[in-house]
């Protein structure tokens, strides 16, 4: 090896290597950064009800059958083009959704990454309807353990196809960073990751008419579904492959199950107005696809 000053010089390889070294600690650095440090989150006409596009796009949370839950271990999930999303944990359902909606929530307004205290019978009166009872505390507490053991990685990317962001790359990134729960005073205390503020992002996220999605009916999580993915676009007129949607609901039930199951949480939505109209049809390319009109249609 030459040397250069009385040191033996690099060559370009290890030269490279260094610099991708030194490139990943910087990165490192940034994401321990970005874990550690609180931060404010202000999302103009929010309440309860807001979700990251992203993660209405994927298949994290899906309108899966009562029973056990699949589990996951770094997963690449269910999502369009411009994301990839990796997942550690149990399959969620929709009402998982709906907590994770109330604890974003009740973070606020104090900047996310510090410690919330949380009044578990206000939290599930803002979520459930009827009568608050031991049935509703056990789901809870479930529900917030498996949240908290729940791990994700997200990249999204530019149409271009190179990388926007990254979350949960080097620091790893839990949808309930920390959890506790006080049985004497049967409170829970609980902090939100900082990165949950990048993931919102450039209005990147969906306002869901909360008040509407608590009088969807008993076993029509389906709707849910398709209640948070249309929050996702400002389009009037929104078309969904039926094997996108099929493989983003984890349905496991063949096709005609399927269609039929999709069309009663169509029709969910059109009592509810959430939509205005709903179809089954052919694509120009002869693909079966589903067209929601968000307006009346003329």
């Amino acid at each position: 090896m030459a040397e250069e000053n009385g040191k033996p010089k690099r060559s370009y390889d290890e030269l490279m290597a260094l610099t991708k070294a030194r490139n990943a600690k910087v990165q490192a650095d940034a994401d321990k950064t970005a874990s550690e440090t609180p931060k404010q989150m202000f999302l103009p006409g929010f309440d309860i009800g807001a979700m990251p596009n992203h993660l209405n796009r994927s298949s994290l949370i899906a309108p899966i059958a009562k029973g056990k839950r699949k589990a996951h271990s770094q997963t690449v999930m269910v999502t369009r083009a411009d994301c990839v999303l990796e997942y550690s944990g149990q399959q969620l359902d929709e009402a998982d959704g709906d907590l994770i909606m109330a604890l974003i929530y009740f973070a606020q307004p104090q900047p996310l990454g510090t410690v919330v205290p949380l009044n578990r019978k206000e939290l599930l009166r803002k979520i459930k309807t009827g009568a608050i009872g031991s049935t509703q505390y056990e789901w809870l507490h479930k529900s917030m353990k498996r949240l908290r053991e729940g791990v994700l990685f997200l990249e999204a990317r530019k149409s271009d196809g190179s990388t926007r962001y990254k979350i949960g790359h080097m620091q790893s990134f839990s949808i309930v960073k920390e959890l506790d729960y006080n049985e004497d005073t049967e409170i829970y205390t609980y902090m939100m990751d900082p990165r949950w503020v990048q993931m919102f992002g450039n209005r990147e996220y969906g306002l869901i008419d909360f008040e509407k999605r608590l009088k969807i009916g008993r076993g029509q999580d389906m709707a849910k579904t398709l209640q948070r993915l249309v929050t996702t676009s400002s389009d009037p007129v929104q078309r969904y492959a039926l094997d996108w949607l099929k493989a983003k609901m984890e349905y496991a039930s063949p096709i005609r199950k399927f269609k039929d199951s999709l069309m009663a949480a169509v029709h969910e939505l059109e009592r509810l107005e959430i939509i205005s109209k709903g179809k089954i049809g052919v694509s120009t390319k002869g693909n079966e696809q589903l067209t929601m009109w968000l307006q009346a249609v003329a």
